[in-house]
């Protein structure tokens, strides 16, 4: 029998102080946020593959789905290598249970040329994702602080693919555990007003 998971139908405690959206929209969407503490404990396939499966279905420009995800958990051997591209400041994403790298392919399977829409597109797959995270109750947290460079060196990278970001899943854990200057900033952040980015006719 497949596992079910519920979705919740009203703002997590922790994010109703913090954000109120102005439109009834689901409350995944608003739920969703990026939480820093986590426990360090691993995570089993079950937990986190429905992750990546959520990006499959993400929506792509001629079905090219140009996402790919290279990730690795605490019990592999290529956990130090992921662990140290990240930057000082997300020193804090080696308490995940796994950390993952994303590419997109910079060119259209049926013609090669460029595809001005993989990042695009990439980034949607990845929204999926940290939503699908978000509905099991898990950190994610999308990562632009480490050594692009390395990761295409290291992860053996085609050229045809862009190193687009990281991410970090894990059991979420409380703010204590995270360094004192980074615990105040362990909440959901608001967003920008819809007047401030929607524009009706042309841009204002």
């Amino acid at each position: 029998m497949q596992e079910t998971v519920p979705t919740r139908r009203e703002l997590d405690e922790d994010v109703a102080d913090h954000r109120s959206p102005d439109y009834d929209i689901d409350p995944l969407f608003v739920n969703r946020w990026s939480p820093r503490a986590m426990t360090g404990e691993p995570l089993e396939e079950a937990e986190f593959l429905p992750l990546f499966e959520a990006a499959r279905w993400a929506p792509s420009a001629y079905n090219n789905q140009h996402w790919r995800f290279v990730y690795a958990t605490r019990e592999d051997d290529e956990w130090e290598t992921f662990v140290s591209l990240l930057s000082e400041g997300n020193a804090w994403a080696a308490n995940a249970g796994v950390l993952a790298v994303i590419l997109s392919k910079t060119t259209f399977d049926h013609n090669g040329e460029p595809a001005p829409v993989h990042s695009f597109d990439t980034g949607a797959a990845w929204e999926n994702l940290a939503l699908e995270g978000a509905r099991r109750g898990l950190a994610v947290h999308g990562l632009a602080g480490f050594d692009y460079e390395r990761a295409a060196e290291e992860l053996d990278v085609p050229e045809e693919f862009a190193v687009e970001a990281m991410f970090a899943v894990g059991e979420r854990a409380s703010p204590e555990t995270l360094p004192e200057e980074l615990q105040e900033r362990e909440q959901p952040s608001g967003r920008k007003p819809l007047s401030e980015i929607v524009f009706q006719g042309r841009f204002e």
